[in-house]
């Protein structure tokens, strides 16, 4: 029975096999359907996903009983990721495709933040707890802020993602308000060379040691990102700069100068330049230069004292130098203006007085100096014409000095000649004596060389003949020390062979030749001539044996 039942159940199961395939086949298939069509979203390039976790619509599916996240704040999430409360959710999905099902999800493609160079991006938090009062700018970043409000920090360029549920971004470029003359800048702000960053502090920061107000350090050239609720930026140019004061001339309808009868450019009384009274009342026109400038020490006391350059030129400058050369040109007639030493003293004067007021309103001066000092004609013609006088008689002692001058010149002149041929003459004379002089002494000491060269030949002479002497007595000692020592050695030669007899035997025998060959014959009494065929016989043989000897020449 048990193997009827097996049998039939494996029957039954390969009878529903086909169909637990096709139901999860189509489950399968309406999964991905779903994903693909419905839960998938695609972020293009520039933008970001904005999600929302709405939680499960039912309540035996999962997130249903999630709470809602705080108002002003994003809903939490675990390390995974993974939502613990409803709510937006702080991370943003960048480009690409996800998969969120609408049910659990509200989704929403928002634009990244664009900052592009040149601009400054203004942050705004919309989440965290109230600010206290007081603070009008909040200290954090991105993701980590405290408080609600403006962020002290400033966005550089670049592309942010940035969830606009908490944060609101503002793009400005250069931010410019104008003030009393002056020109503000915020944003971003672009400090050239030459130029200096005057700061004037919105807040007060107690934990940076900010005040509000005007700053004293000042910024470099370079490029800034400002926050305008927390900064702004004066630009102040540095450095010198040139101004002149002077007088406008009469011209012709062609534009040429109009001159004076006495030569001089006719004076346009038009009000240029610098005008006053001299001391007897008479008009003096006066022209005026002066190089002034602005250290970036000085830039933030002048910006806070005066607005800004121009108004320092128009304010201080040309009212300084028409008040310095009023004061001091109205206590001079016109004559003493055109006296050389007395219009040298009131120029050196006016510059050291407008350098002294500069100074004490912390304003650099390089230069002050007055150009030119203009008298009318009919002032300056009586004064020119006794000036002129004056000079002639001057011009005519001068002249008369000079010629008595000249006249002591030419006398001094014919003395140095004189003197000149006078010094030659003796010069000469004395440079024959001292040729005289070396001639002699050079005679001298050749005869002197000449006697003491022939003293060391006789001296010479006498030490070769002792060396001949010498020499010869030597010679015969020599030879008779060998004579001697011959005898000497024959004596001894003697007396060791015992007679003369036994030398003279000894020196024979040294001198027959080493090959000499003695044969003895016996020949008894009386029969010498009898043996004699014998013996020559025998020599015969040993001519024979031995080898032909060539004759020696």
């Amino acid at each position: 029975m048990n193997e009827n039942f097996t049998k039939t159940n494996s029957m039954v199961a390969r009878a529903l096999w086909p169909s637990v395939m096709a139901v999860v086949l189509l489950i399968v298939t309406a999964w991905i359907f779903v994903s693909w069509t419905i839960n998938l979203v695609y972020v293009p390039a520039g933008k970001s996903l904005l999600l929302t976790y709405k939680g499960a619509p039912l309540p035996f599916l999962p997130g249903y009983f999630l709470s809602n996240s705080e108002p002003g704040e994003f809903a939490k999430v675990d390390e995974s990721g993974n939502p613990e409360q409803k709510g937006v959710i702080e991370n943003m999905k960048g480009p690409g495709r996800h998969f969120y099902s609408p049910i659990w999800w509200d989704r929403e493609i928002v634009d990244d933040v664009v900052v592009k160079p040149r601009e400054v991006g203004i942050v705004t938090s919309k989440i965290g707890k109230s600010a206290p009062a007081g603070v009008i700018l909040v200290e954090g970043d991105l993701g980590k802020t405290e408080f609600k409000g403006t962020l002290r920090k400033t966005l550089g360029p670049g592309i942010y993602r940035i969830n606009p549920y908490g944060y609101d971004v503002k793009v400005i470029s250069t931010e410019t308000v104008q003030s009393g003359g002056q020109t503000k800048h915020a944003g971003w702000v672009e400090i050239g060379p030459g130029h200096v960053g005057v700061v004037t502090n919105q807040v007060t920061d107690t934990s940076r040691g900010m005040k509000t107000g005007l700053q004293v350090e000042t910024i470099p050239p370079g490029n800034y990102p400002i926050n305008p609720r927390e900064q702004q930026i004066d630009i102040v140019s540095i450095g010198f700069r040139e101004l002149t004061l002077a007088a406008n001339f009469k011209t012709d309808n062609e534009g040429n100068l109009l001159f004076d009868e006495s030569g001089e450019p006719m004076i346009l009384n038009d009000g240029s330049g610098i005008t006053f009274p001299d001391r007897h009342g008479f008009p003096v026109h006066m022209d005026f230069t002066t190089i002034w400038g602005i250290t970036p020490q000085q830039a933030a006391e002048v910006i806070g004292e005066y607005g800004n350059v121009d108004s320092v030129q128009t304010k201080v400058i040309m009212p300084k130098v028409a008040s310095i050369c009023r004061n001091m040109g109205s206590k001079l007639s016109s004559t003493e203006f055109l006296v050389g030493d007395t219009r040298q003293e009131f120029q050196q004067n006016v510059s050291d007085q407008f350098q002294k007021e500069l100074k004490e309103i912390d304003i650099t001066l390089l230069m002050g100096l007055v150009r030119n000092i203009h008298i009318e004609q009919s002032i300056r013609e009586p004064i020119q014409k006794a000036f002129i006088t004056d000079e002639t008689n001057l011009t005519r002692q001068q002249e008369e000095k000079t010629s008595a001058t000249e006249t002591l010149l030419r006398r001094a002149t014919a003395e140095v000649m004189t003197e000149v041929k006078t010094v030659a003459a003796d010069t000469e004379r004395m440079v024959r004596t001292k040729m005289a002089e070396a001639e002699k002494e050079s005679q001298e000491i050749a005869a002197k060389t000449l006697q003491e060269v022939a003293a060391i030949d006789k001296e010479v002479a006498k030490l070769e003949s002792e060396a001949l002497v010498v020499l010869g007595e030597a010679s015969a000692e020599s030879r008779k020390m060998m004579e001697q020592a011959k005898a000497e050695k024959f004596k001894l030669a003697v007396e060791a062979f015992g007679s003369p007899q036994a030398y003279n035997k000894w020196v024979f025998a040294n001198g027959l030749p080493d090959d000499m060959e003695l044969n003895l014959f016996y020949a008894g009494e009386g029969t010498f001539w009898t043996d004699l065929k014998g013996f020559t016989e025998t020599m015969i043989g040993k001519q024979q044996m031995q080898p032909t000897q060539p004759v020696k020449k």
